[in-house]
């Protein structure tokens, strides 16, 4: 691989350089996140605990929350952003009790003097950051803005009917959160997220979220190091396309040759083996997942028109837009991830020449039953966690994780992530079991390692690339027809997917003399040579032979 080493050597250097940059900056996002502190009021009494915050996390994740709106911008925008929208309506409330308090008049009737004035108190009151001790004093003006906020949240998050027409805009189903305990925590958990959006990061001018959301009424506009690094991370990638199509123009090499189309299915001269018919199941639910994931997407594309009602049927109730799309998004992981399975264990039997490895049919069946469990599961934990009927402190593990992508409970995640290395202990017996197959160990190591593949048209000669001995002639489910050839100095040669062969064991070859044609056979999806070469039983780069 000489003449790839500078190219090596670049992708390691982008690589090192990248993931460190991400390493940095991810280490740094975590120190600097908003602490989760108690909340007192000027008497020093305990208005919101830390404990509350937590509970009121859960709740919002138990719903599907993310599904519906956001949090700091992460998630849904059928609903808004909860923790935009709350410091908004926050900041109006406490300008309308200072203007009433100060000037005994409403904020919108003050002239812009008077205005600017409170505009000072609200920047002062709310970007300052009055973390001490792990606690925070808030006013009492602020206490009576918050409790009118989450008064409107409260009523929201049930079934006030005055909120019923926002509730169908916001695809939110009636009485999203029963229990009024559970919506106190979830405002404590907004009013807390809102107050990081407003409260500058100590020893800086920024918020914890770098003055996001835009919020003119306490500056929270983009700072200066947001608008460099958005425009320079633009003109950094154009540049960096530009400069791709530019060396790939000057300096790339050219492909004029045209691929010809197979001849025929190089899986029908498979012989089927247990464990591979038995993988017919996974293309079946794999199948059913994917009709399901565009009905449930149908259904909740339709929420968007009609918030709590299918074409007039009132269907919220049952199946919310938070459970809907938390379906649509997981059958197609899930889908996407059962054929992927199926597709790595249908190959193992092949590498391992045709035959499945001890017991290969009871691990596929079994995974499978396991992937059953995990889908069925899932669904079902996650219904429950949104109809209120699983606890809440159960949710996280069991019901809803709350997490774009991530939304089925934490039990779910780790029996996914254990099917995925039963997965792949199973696909490594049969790259083990291949490398133990007698007559297919040099086959399957140069295939898996150190081989390389020209496209040309069937019947292309194909020529030695030494002086040598034919070692072996023969057919292999995954070269088709292939030649082995023994050089001096411990070098062989393999070459595969042959359509014919001019020679037999045992002869004696010179260089460039043809000894086959190119073909299709094997494991192919169109004409072309495979050459691999090793040396005293050692596998190697063919470039680094062929000149």
């Amino acid at each position: 691989m000489r003449e790839y080493k500078k190219y090596w050597l670049a992708l390691v250097a982008v690589l090192v350089i990248c993931f460190s940059i991400l390493g940095y900056y991810g280490v740094e996002v975590y120190r600097s996140s908003p602490p989760v502190v108690n909340f007192r009021d000027e008497n020093g009494n305990v208005v919101i605990d830390k404990e509350s915050i937590y509970k009121g996390q859960e709740a919002w994740q138990s719903i599907g929350g993310m599904q519906v709106g956001s949090v700091w911008g992460h998630g849904a925008y059928q609903a808004p952003d909860w923790s935009a929208d709350w410091l908004h309506k926050e900041l109006v409330i406490f300008l309308e009790l200072k203007a009433d308090e100060i000037y005994h008049s409403k904020y919108a009737d003050l002239n812009d003097e008077q205005k600017a004035n409170l505009k000072v108190l609200l920047k002062k009151e709310y970007r300052e950051n009055g973390v001490k001790d792990d606690k925070i004093v808030l006013s009492s003006d602020r206490l009576k803005a918050m409790k009118q906020v989450s008064q409107e949240y409260s009523s929201l998050f049930g079934n006030d009917p005055k909120f019923k027409s926002l509730r169908e805009a916001y695809a939110m189903k009636e009485n999203t959160l029963p229990n009024a305990s559970d919506r106190d925590d979830l405002n404590n958990f907004f009013f807390w997220s809102a107050w990081a959006t407003a409260a500058n990061r100590p020893n800086s001018d920024a918020t914890y979220t770098n003055n996001w959301p835009h919020e003119p009424l306490i500056d929270n506009v983009p700072t200066s190091e947001n608008i460099f690094w958005s425009v320079a991370s633009v003109v950094i990638l154009i540049a960096g396309i530009g400069f791709l199509v530019w060396f790939s123009s000057f300096y790339g090499k050219k492909d004029d040759e045209k691929l010809e189309a197979i001849s025929e299915d190089p899986l029908s001269k498979l012989s089927l083996t247990p464990s591979q018919k038995a993988l017919k199941k996974y293309l079946f639910v794999t199948l059913a997942l994917f009709a399901f994931q565009i009905l449930i997407g149908g259904f909740t594309a339709h929420y968007t028109v009609e918030g709590q009602e299918f074409y007039g049927i009132n269907l919220s109730a049952y199946i919310p837009y938070s459970l809907a799309r938390t379906w649509h998004i997981q059958a197609s992981i899930f889908w996407i991830a059962t054929g992927f399975l199926a597709g790595g264990l249908f190959l193992a039997p092949i590498i391992n020449g045709g035959k499945d490895p001890k017991f290969q049919k009871l691990g596929v069946d079994l995974l499978f039953y396991a992937l059953l469990i995990l889908v069925i599961g899932s669904f079902a934990g996650e219904y429950l966690a949104i109809a209120n009927i699983m606890p809440i402190n159960l949710s996280f593990w069991f019901g809803h994780q709350g997490y774009e992508y991530i939304e089925l409970g934490r039990v779910w995640q780790i029996i996914l992530f254990v099917g995925l290395v039963i997965w792949m202990l199973l696909l490594l017996r049969g790259f083990i079991g291949g490398f133990k197959n007698k007559g297919d160990k040099n086959l399957l190591a140069i295939f898996a390692a150190s081989g390389v593949d020209w496209a040309a048209p069937i019947g292309t000669s194909v020529k030695a690339t030494l002086d040598g001995r034919i070692a072996e002639t023969g057919f292999n489910r995954i070269f088709g027809n292939y030649i082995i050839i023994t050089h001096d100095r411990g070098y062989q040669s393999l070459y595969g997917h042959l359509s014919a062969i001019y020679v037999k064991r045992g002869q004696y070859v010179t260089q460039g003399a043809a000894v086959g044609a190119v073909g299709n056979t094997g494991y192919s999806t169109g004409p072309h040579l495979h050459l691999s070469i090793y040396k005293n039983g050692r596998l190697i780069n063919p470039f680094s032979v062929l000149k």
